[in-house]
């Protein structure tokens, strides 16, 4: 710290900046010698400063750092500086504190102080390079900020980080050099090396337009954005509309980059390259971003492929850590509840009657729909509070019984049929869709903020009588629960007014007796199907809500939307019980796991979240999508899901690792249904290119092969041709497919809104 000792701090960094960068092994020293404050008398003016008034400056710092407490700081400073114990308690310092000595306003002037502070946090040393551990980062410059810039996540003090910065004209030459030494290393390394491009492109970006180098910022964008991921472009459009200082503040985007680390996947040799490289050149202007922006994940083993690292890229905040990836999930599905189911007529004059649900059972169990037998997978039965089963339930539990013995065996060789509802004329804009488990209803919800439900079986839709009207019925008749609707009100569908907004989310509940709709007002409201009246609107998101579903075992439910955090809740609640907070952008779709223990989130980050809805912990974290994902499946034993995304790709996770298991390519647009089979062996995908395709889900799970390796490393290989496991693709005349469901008895119903 030479520069620092003999108080040159400002004028020798002017006159050869190469020549401090190579003396210096911390951090490049204030190259930016124009700024306001740089070692003048207050900030005041811009005349070089001696020695005197260097020493004048360092103990008012200091005496700044203790009255802060910040120990640490003072310490590491002192001993740099070569100052003795005692030298920030001397009348200099009394002075300096008191407004004389040349340093007028270090305590009483905020922005005096923060420039100091910004110059002290240049010259104090990370750690030397030559000392840094291996696992990745080491701790950073903000250490030296007052603690309560942590604790307040102000856009001021976010922004601050950028203040310490080189000469822009360096800039072009120190990312050129780099990327000139990864393209010279051997092609094992230069994959997981590539990396780093990215984040440092847009890191160095940013503090060239924080410091305000306009020129330079523009200079520099155009000449390296063109080497980066396609899957980065949307990023990269909006990071070049910031081309100034204010446009930074309050930009969502910015303060993402900037207060959530880039995670970077490398094995430890290619780290040791890149790590041995910059010491060697002193390049500390990339090694300071490396250690304040980036997370490097490292891990033990072979580097991984430029294929490996691009199926597991493309999200807002690089890869998930695997650390985030290491909790115990359990996927097996609950137990179901004892049911004797009853011989109908049907059943008593069928050949071998006793003999077909037997053998049917095994085969709903075989990929996993619910199970009598325990999952050694599965969570304790009492791990969350479900709601006890009515009698209606027990009576819906065995009408499915019974409609799963008429199930039909899906396979390549026998594919479902399909049904498409189209909605004619819709010009209210329809904008979800969604079917009972029954298949008896459909309902829509529009942009005209209306939801509409409609009966797609002859049973007409009919409200319940008015009380006066109850009050006459005979409790105790056996059609009771026919006798209370008022036939006067049959029709075939209902319209249902309350929200204020477009509607984008609607589930059913599993009872039929409810359904959820979400809006752009910020609220889900909940309905009833037997008044069609609005019971409850919850009100706690202060942005649209992009997507509203229910448990699997009702009285549960999630929504997400804008403000990026899902909420979940339950229907006599009026406040949430969990919130889940984590993602970098709008919450676009949400899922629950069949047992209900956990919910999935799909975002315009390009990640998916899996939460636990016990604890509120995130146990997973999904990336390979290119962009927003729109569309969640979990398949019917819980071990495996499928997520679409505006990429046209529909990827599989094994949700027990944590692991993409394969890679579905064929659609042209956004993909914005996914449904699994009643059980398992066929996926099916609609998209906005007006095509339902069918996947063979059975072989892409069975060619899989994990292992603890592959599970740590993240050393997945994916089969070559997703054709191969197409078995399908149905196209609509001019319908984008919105919603896709698998009746009972594995018919596939589609539905959109024909578009002219």
């Amino acid at each position: 710290m030479a520069a620092v000792q003999d108080g040159q701090l400002n004028m020798e960094v002017e006159k050869d900046i190469k020549t401090e960068i190579t003396n210096d092994g911390s951090g490049n020293i204030n190259a930016n010698s124009s700024s306001p404050g740089s070692t003048s008398s207050g900030g005041k003016s811009k005349s070089p400063a001696g020695s005197g008034e260097d020493q004048q400056t360092l103990l008012a710092v200091l005496q700044f750092l203790k009255r802060n407490k910040l120990t640490e700081s003072v310490d590491i400073l002192r001993r740099e500086a070569g100052l003795s114990a005692d030298a920030d308690d001397s009348p200099v310092s009394d002075s300096a504190g008191a407004g004389s000595g040349g340093v007028p306003n270090v305590s009483a002037d905020g922005g005096d102080a923060n420039s100091l502070l910004s110059r002290v946090s240049i010259a104090t040393p990370v750690a030397p390079p030559a000392t840094a551990p291996p696992k990745g980062l080491v701790r950073s410059h903000s250490k030296v900020m007052p603690s309560g810039g942590e604790d307040q996540p102000d856009v001021n003090v976010v922004l601050s980080a950028y203040s310490q910065q080189g000469d822009p004209v360096l800039y072009p030459l120190y990312y050129n050099g780099l990327k000139k030494f990864i393209e010279s290393v051997l092609d094992c390394h230069r994959a997981e090396l590539s990396q780093v491009f990215y984040p440092l492109f847009v890191h160095m970006y940013l503090e060239l337009v924080y410091n305000n180098h306009e020129n330079e910022a523009k200079q520099f964008f155009e000449k390296f954005s063109g080497d980066q991921e396609c899957y980065y472009e949307e990023d990269l459009r909006i990071l070049s509309s910031m081309s100034k200082k204010e446009h930074m503040k309050g930009n969502e985007t910015m303060l993402d980059f900037r207060t959530s680390k880039f995670v970077l996947r490398i094995s430890r040799d290619s780290y040791q390259l890149l790590k041995r490289h910059l010491q060697e050149r002193q390049n500390n202007q990339i090694w300071n971003i490396i250690q304040e922006h980036l997370y490097i994940d490292i891990f033990d083993g072979m580097p991984r492929s430029k294929s490996q690292i691009d199926a597991m890229s493309g999200s807002l905040a690089g890869e998930g850590k695997r650390d985030a990836n290491k909790a115990k999930v359990f996927y097996g599905l609950l137990k179901e509840p004892e049911i004797e189911v009853p011989l109908d007529d049907e059943d008593e004059e069928a050949e071998n009657e006793e003999g077909k649900p037997k053998k049917k059972k095994p085969k709903k169990d075989s990929m996993g729909s619910k199970s009598k037998k325990q999952d050694p997978n599965a969570p304790q039965q009492t791990r969350i509070p479900l709601p006890e089963l009515k009698d209606s339930d027990k009576l819906d539990k065995i009408m499915n019984m019974k409609e799963a013995t008429k199930k039909i065996r899906l396979s390549p060789d026998n594919l479902p049929s399909i049904c498409f509802y189209s909605f004619l004329n819709a010009y209210q804009g329809l904008t979800a869709v969604d079917f009972t488990d029954d298949s008896s209803l459909i309902a829509g919800g529009f942009a005209d903020s209306t939801v509409r439900v409609w009966s797609v079986t002859p049973k007409k839709l009919r409200r319940v009588k008015s009380a006066a009207d109850l009050s006459n019925i005979d409790k105790e008749s056996d059609d009771v629960l026919e006798r209370i609707m008022d036939e006067k009100t049959a029709s075939e569908s209902k319209i249902l007014y309350g929200h204020s907004g477009p509607v984008y989310g609607i589930s059913f509940s599993p009872d039929r007796n409810y359904l959820l709709s979400s809006s752009e007002d910020g609220t889900v409201r909940l309905w009833s199907l037997q008044t069609f009246t609005c019971l409850v609107g919850y009100k706690g998101h202060n942005y649209p809500v992009w997507d509203t579903q229910f448990s699997p075992y009702g009285y549960y439910f999630i929504s997400g939307g804008h403000d990026r955090v899902a909420r979940l809740w339950a229907t006599d609640h009026y406040q949430p019980l969990r919130m889940f907070a984590g993602h970098l952008a709008d919450i676009t779709c949400t899922l629950f796991h069949p047992n209900s223990n956990y919910v999935a989130t799909g975002s315009a980050d390009r990640t998916i979240r899996l939460w636990d809805v016990l604890t509120g912990n995130c146990v997973r974290i999904l990336t390979g999508h290119k962009g927003p994902i729109h569309s969640l499946a979990f398949s019917p034993n819980g071990k495996f899901m499928a997520s679409g995304a505006t990429d046209g790709r529909v990827l599989l996770w094994d949700v027990g690792h944590g692991l993409m298991v394969g890679e579905l390519k064929g659609h042209s647009d956004t993909i914005y249904a996914l449904k699994f089979s009643r059980d398992g062996e066929i996926l099916a995908s609609g998209s906005m290119d007006n095509t339902v395709k069918l996947w063979d889900t059975l072989k892409a799970f069975d060619d899989v092969e994990l292992d603890d390796f592959t599970a740590a490393t993240g050393h997945i290989h994916l089969p070559e041709n997703s054709q191969e496991l197409l078995l399908g693709t149905y196209m609509t005349k001019s319908t984008p497919v919105i919603h896709l469901h698998f009746t009972r008895r594995n018919l596939l119903l589609a539905a959109g809104a024909y578009n002219p």
